[in-house]
């Protein structure tokens, strides 16, 4: 595990394998599914529940519960942002007192498929796959993170078309809309990047789920 840092402004992420928490509304959530998926479930609320304790005690012991989304949020504490992201038995988990936040992590392809490389990067996709295919790939997994970051913070999930909103390649930060999205190129050799919006109370979620464009998803809470 790693220590956690601050990505912008009162913005928090932890990274790391994570020790499953043993809080009781935890377990509790994570009695009814498959062993598999609950442990991965307690291992990222364990790797929240220590970003909590660092950098905000007051909240760690909160209930986690699920909006009609599903998105996870902090019974007691509306205006704080919480999200977490799996991705190959690596955990990532972002915490804002009084904005929304988003986190994704995504291990690259080997390769970067053609077709997902132009949904994605649009007009930039030419330029990205005539790097090298591992390059290629790995660049694609940074501007799907920071794209899936943004709807992450926005509640909308998959409905906000993640693949729509427009990362160019090597870029650290940028808008979309009233979120800013932030590549933690500089902390992570994994592919990992949070987005956040203004302080306030949260914006409400979407209702509709497309397909996912990316046959590798999987971001949960």
């Amino acid at each position: 595990m790693t220590a956690p840092f601050e990505a912008a402004y009162g913005v928090w992420v932890l990274t790391g394998t994570g020790r499953p928490s043993t809080h009781p509304d935890d377990l509790s959530r994570a009695a009814g599914l498959p062993a598999w998926r609950a442990g991965r479930f307690l291992r990222g609320r364990g790797l929240l529940r220590a970003l909590l304790h660092t950098v905000a005690p007051a909240t760690a012991g909160a209930g986690i519960v699920p909006d009609r989304r599903g998105r996870p949020r902090l019974a007691g504490f509306p205006q704080a942002g919480i999200s977490i992201s799996h991705s190959d038995g690596v955990a990532a988990c972002a915490f804002a007192p009084d904005r929304p936040t988003g986190v994704d992590l995504q291990h690259p392809s080997v390769t970067a498929g053609p077709v997902l490389a132009r949904r994605l990067l649009r007009s930039h996709a030419s330029a990205v796959l005539a790097l090298p295919p591992t390059r290629a790939a790995r660049e694609v997994a940074w501007v799907w993170t920071a794209q899936e970051a943004c709807v992450k913070a926005a509640g909308t999930g998959l409905a906000g078309r993640p693949w729509d909103i427009d990362v160019p390649p090597g870029r650290r930060t940028g808008t979309w809309g009233a979120y800013r999205w932030v590549c933690l190129r500089d902390h992570s050799d994994i592919p990992l990047s949070c987005a956040y919006g203004p302080s306030g109370p949260p914006a409400r979620s979407g209702t509709a789920t497309p397909a996912s464009p990316l046959a590798k998803g999987r971001s949960d809470t």
